[in-house]
């Protein structure tokens, strides 16, 4: 059997590393000015532009500040398509430069890279838009482009498509945990020989007049009127979390790929681990989140004490923010007292199906700056979450791996364990 052989067949196992970082969030597009307004402490959330929220009760959000995809977009020669399409495509695009994968200057050409990404709720506005054209024109004059446009895997597709990608290229639909499910999955076909290189990550945006007012609706949304203050993990006084739009996308590939590339590692993932509640479609379990957890340290060789912070889901509701404090604490033990704690959600929103993408990259900037961004809203933490969280200022941290935990409704966990450039 020869080595090409070997590693497709994955008896051979390869260190992954990341070697291209994109993001397109409401934080920014460019991962610079992303990472300054994180150790800032400035907040993504604002009043929603995209619909109008007059009658609804939560009116705040996260969004990408307005123009810059669109900006974007038109220097790439493309026209706003799917709102989660095209901050996939942005962000992929950087992560693709940021890995010497693509040059502006030149034509994409076929390139054999895997395409392994996540979504919580797919093309939202193009299912908004082709449902309101068929109630307002007759089902007969449904467009047939809304076959293609609506697919989950369109993102994907178009990802493909844009830049030349000729490897596997499917779709990850986990709810929450949909980016870090599809990190994952990438990172065991990199380590595994099944591919030499992924682009992955995850997108979701859904503020349109349909999706946006049925999670209003759900009871799970922060009714804090100030955006500032409206979204705090882990607080006493916290009411809820805000949703965002967003996508962040990583390149991985094998530790020889960039080696013999010469280009500059950001990274590393060290483990993954996953697992399913099996108890409730919404509540979450502290045990399958404990599962999930001890999967990923175990595949990474490393033991809680190892873990130099952890990058939390941290949603800011009641029963997420309880249950993953019990999570942490069930895994730690007494380590838990030391291990600092970090919520990115009071920036970015929850992007959904992109939030595990959004903060794999924040901690990978946290690791290469070696700082902590702040908690923001945190000046009451519960006492009932006896965990080490981050406090209102920026903390240093050492190079020791940090933990990347993501939860989802439907009782999906997915975790990782990710390291510095070494």
């Amino acid at each position: 059997m020869n080595n090409e052989t070997s590693q497709r067949t994955g008896s051979a196992r390869h260190r992954v590393v990341v070697t291209g970082i994109g993001i397109a969030s409401p934080l920014g597009v460019d991962e610079k000015i992303v990472w300054k307004n994180l150790i800032e402490g400035k907040t993504g959330i604002g009043p929603i532009r995209a619909i109008d929220t007059s009658a609804l009760k939560v009116r705040n959000g996260a969004e990408v500040p307005e123009g810059l995809a669109e900006a974007r977009l038109k220097s790439m020669g493309r026209r706003p398509s799917d709102r989660a399409l095209d901050l996939a495509v942005i962000s992929a695009q950087d992560a693709l430069l940021n890995a010497n994968l693509i040059s502006q200057e030149q034509e994409n050409v076929p390139q054999d890279v895997s395409v392994i990404y996540g979504t919580g709720v797919g093309s939202a506005e193009s299912h908004y838009k082709s449902m309101q054209a068929m109630f307002e024109k007759g089902p007969q004059r449904a467009r047939p482009t809304a076959v293609p446009r609506c697919m989950y895997n369109a993102i994907s597709a178009g990802i493909s498509l844009q830049f030349n990608l000729t490897g596997a290229n499917h779709m990850v639909v986990s709810a929450c945990t949909s980016a870090t499910n599809a990190i994952g999955t990438a990172y065991r076909m990199v380590r595994d020989g099944y591919a030499q290189t992924a682009l992955t990550g995850g997108s979701d945006g859904f503020f349109d007049p349909f999706f946006y007012p049925v999670w209003n609706n759900i009871g799970v949304l922060s009714k804090i009127e100030d955006p500032i203050e409206a979204c705090r993990p882990f607080a006493a006084d916290r009411e809820g979390t805000i949703l965002g739009e967003g996508a962040g996308t990583l390149i991985l590939e094998t530790l020889e790929s960039a080696r013999s590339r010469g280009v500059p590692i950001r990274g590393e993932v060290l483990g993954y681990g996953e697992s399913s509640d099996a108890t409730h479609l919404t509540n979450p379990s502290s045990e399958g989140q404990a599962k999930a957890m001890r999967m990923a340290l175990n595949e990474a060789g490393v033991s809680p004490q190892d873990i130099g912070h952890i990058n939390a889901h941290g949603t800011a509701t009641h029963g997420n923010d309880a249950c993953e404090s019990k999570s942490i604490r069930s895994v730690f033990g007494d380590a838990a007292a030391d291990v600092p704690v970090v919520a990115n959600k009071s920036y970015f929103g929850h992007t959904l199906g992109a939030s595990g993408a959004l903060e794999c990259i924040s901690a990978f900037l946290a690791l290469e700056h070696g700082i902590s961004p702040p908690n923001l809203n945190i000046e009451n933490p519960d006492p009932k979450c006896r965990i080490n969280m981050v406090g209102s200022e920026p903390v240093p941290i050492d190079s020791r791996p940090v933990m990347k935990n993501s939860f989802g409704f439907g009782g999906g966990n997915g975790v990782l364990v990710l390291g510095p450039c070494d």
